[in-house]
């Protein structure tokens, strides 16, 4: 474990598991006034816990609304972005810009493969199985998806998961994909409104300079 350090001491960048988690606990900490936290921001079991509570929320308020909803609103790549907005909040590829772009490049790979192929209308491969079209999609959204992203200039790396789940027909229905679109702009402005909370000059739109 990381000893504890001086309540007043500015947090250090990176932290002791590298990322900004232990000046975003230190900024929270501080404006909920909580010395005791404060003191303990850069401990690692600290920010473990922070990370579960973070996550279990983040997902969580997902899952709740496909839950009500009956729509789409968790899938497995909001994992890693969520990961990304706060562990490192300041590298380009968890800016907002790259963040909806990524994901709306992976979607549109995606679905694009689906029509070149001719598998908008047929079920998921972990139900119909893998064919040889399947993998063609596969690989075909994710060359996309990578390609344009860096042509593009804005890397977000789950979008390749998000298209991979969009060209094996987990989720390929348009409506499907707006409501997975709904859920990255919505963890997006949670990712925002915390590390601002914090005193992370988190970017509004696109990634710091």
């Amino acid at each position: 474990m990381t000893p504890t350090t001086d309540p007043d001491e500015p947090p250090q960048r990176p932290g002791p598991i590298g990322g900004d988690m232990a000046a975003i606990i230190h900024g929270l900490s501080r404006r909920w006034r909580i010395p005791a936290l404060t003191a303990r921001h850069s401990n690692t079991a600290v920010m473990g816990l922070f990370a579960f509570v973070n996550g279990v929320i983040s997902i969580g308020l997902m899952a709740a609304a496909a839950l009500v909803t009956g729509a789409p609103f968790i899938f497995p790549s909001l994992g890693p972005t969520a990961f990304l907005l706060f562990y490192t909040p300041m590298v380009p590829a968890a800016s907002p810009r790259n963040t909806i772009f990524g994901h709306l490049i992976g979607c549109a790979a995606g679905y694009l493969a689906l029509v070149m192929f001719g598998l908008t209308d047929q079920g998921p491969a972990l139900v119909e199985g893998v064919t040889a079209a399947r993998v063609g999609a596969a690989a075909v959204s994710l060359g996309l998806t990578s390609g344009i992203m860096v042509w593009l200039r804005v890397p977000h790396p789950p979008a390749g998961a998000t298209t991979l789940i969009v060209s094996l027909g987990i989720l390929s229905e348009p409506w499907q994909l707006a409501v997975l679109m709904l859920a990255v702009v919505l963890l997006t402005i949670q990712g925002f409104v915390i590390n601002r909370m914090a005193g992370i000059d988190y970017p509004v739109w696109a990634p710091k300079t």
